[in-house]
């Protein structure tokens, strides 16, 4: 049963609110990212529900059948686009599949695996955020008449960039494995363009880079992992 209509009643639509009705499932591990997402959701009158892994998807699309489904590229547990191949062949199959990363080339694996669309980070345009859904959706679902056009962008909780922080540097250890760094440096990559944080955005490019090559891996996992404190002190400060 689809968890928008648990009552057996089902919101419409308005021009002020497009995406009443909805239930979007947002799979994203950065905590910064899901809250700019929560707030899109907001003004556009979705409901959201958060899992930070693929288990915890699976785990609650075993009791819901969320409208919407976004699915991050990178998770701790695989890749995105596993859980996009799953779901895009579901019968019967969620309205909307959207992919989002901060990698650019993660677009062609994501429409590969059965995306409907990709949402490049940083989400912070109301505008595109509802498009890129309400395009998705069947006719039937679709608001009706002129919608209200919203330029406004959201701005995510700070305190939620300290929390990805905190994840980055737990992950960020020195005897960590390949697999484990090359997670960290697309965590890290994701949230800084969230965030509009360029140096981040490059050092943690940088590790992708060395974890390829297997150059330079541990001093480019100290200076990322020095950047990660110098930005939690930072907010400690504030």
């Amino acid at each position: 049963m689809d968890d928008t209509d648990q009552f057996g009643v089902t919101q419409k639509p308005t021009a002020i609110r497009p995406l009443l009705g909805l239930t979007v499932l947002v799979v994203e591990d950065s905590r910064f990212a899901c809250d700019a997402m929560r707030l899109l959701c907001l003004r556009g009158g979705a409901r959201i529900r958060r899992a930070d892994c693929l288990r915890s998807a699976r785990r609650h699309l075993q009791v819901y059948r969320p409208s919407v489904v976004i699915v991050d590229m990178g998770l701790p547990d695989g890749p995105g686009e596993d859980l996009i191949a799953e779901l895009a062949v579901l019968s019967p199959r969620v309205s909307v599949l959207l992919a989002t990363s901060g990698d650019e080339f993660a677009e062609g694996r994501a429409m590969a695996a059965g995306a409907d669309g990709f949402l490049a980070k940083p989400i912070s345009s109301v505008y595109a955020f509802q498009h890129a859904i309400i395009s998705q959706l069947p006719a039937a679902r679709r608001p009706r008449g002129p919608r209200a056009v919203h330029e406004e962008s959201v701005t995510a909780d700070p305190i939620a960039f300290r929390d990805d922080m905190v994840h980055a540097a737990d992950v960020l250890v020195a005897d960590a494995d390949d697999w484990t760094l090359s997670y960290a440096a697309q965590f890290l990559y994701g949230v800084a363009r969230s965030a509009g944080d360029g140096p981040l955005a490059s050092a943690a490019q940088s590790l992708s880079e060395a974890c390829a090559t297997g150059d330079h891996v541990g001093s480019t996992v100290s200076r990322l992992s020095m950047m990660v404190q110098d930005r939690l002190a930072e907010r400690m400060a504030i």
